[in-house]
């Protein structure tokens, strides 16, 4: 699905970063495409949340390009934290960006308030983060990642900290908020979990562990958003064995990668 015909969302063409006393991370390339949810797997200093940082404009490659397709230059990101301001309400947290962009500050707060409406916030704009849930936190967290309506959504492992539960509802509310969109946004997701990777995304790329290079390309069967019962049926279990597989082989020292 990615770069078809030549569009993207945003990419990554033989990119190099280098760190003084550590070996480079690269060279790595990766196309996303319009409307497309990428799921990034890989071993502990893999270089997945670096990738998320390069797309996001947050770090320079020392070699190759980041380049964004024409019309696509907004980005939202959701951290592994929800990175809420604690002194304030959630309403004003979740309006922040669009008050930097310049929008009026009505706007922002009705925008705001729109968006918390979605994620199932629409009782708690008065709420300070320390008043809710990890579960709440990363509902508002993500509701200001949206609320720019951006063009590529980055999430660094937001749900690694939540209960599986929790994590389920907030996948599914993912999917749910993305299908909604016209158009929709391309979605990077970093996780660690194979089952997560396969459930969210189109497909999944694995980051060589030594290099942090993509060694393998992993579609997910099916369609999104997911319907009830899926993850029993037989596609999905091949889907997260055959994910779970390539994550070992990434790690493998015959294959390059660390241990």
């Amino acid at each position: 699905m990615a770069d078809a015909g030549g569009a993207f969302a945003a990419a990554l063409r033989d990119v190099v970063v280098r760190y003084p006393g550590r070996p480079p991370l690269g060279p790595v390339d990766l196309a996303v495409a319009p409307g497309e949810i990428v799921a990034v797997v890989g071993a502990s200093g893999a270089g997945k949340s670096t990738l998320l940082r390069l797309l996001a404009g947050l770090e320079t490659p020392s070699e190759g390009a980041v380049v964004r397709g024409a019309g696509h230059g907004r980005t939202g990101f959701v951290f592994q934290n929800a990175t809420l301001m604690p002194w304030a309400d959630i309403q004003s947290n979740v309006a922040l960006p669009l008050e930097l962009a310049g929008a009026p500050r009505e706007e922002a707060r009705r925008r705001a308030s729109a968006g918390l409406e979605s994620v199932g916030l629409g009782d708690r704009l008065s709420a300070r983060p320390r008043q809710l849930s990890g579960g709440m936190a990363m509902r508002a967290s993500l509701a200001r990642a949206l609320v720019t309506e951006p063009d590529l959504l980055l999430l660094d492992e937001p749900f690694a900290a939540l209960d599986s539960v929790t994590r389920r509802r907030l996948i599914e509310d993912l999917h749910r908020l993305w299908a909604g969109r016209s158009p929709r946004p391309a979605i990077v997701f970093v996780t660690h979990d194979v089952e997560e990777a396969v459930y969210l995304a189109h497909r999944a790329v694995v980051l060589d562990a030594a290099t942090g290079a993509v060694v393998a390309v992993r579609a997910s069967p099916g369609t999104l958003p997911r319907p009830d019962g899926w993850r029993i049926e037989a596609d999905y279990r091949a889907a997260v064995e055959g994910l779970a597989a390539g994550l070992a082989q990434s790690m493998s020292p015959a294959s390059g990668g660390g241990s």
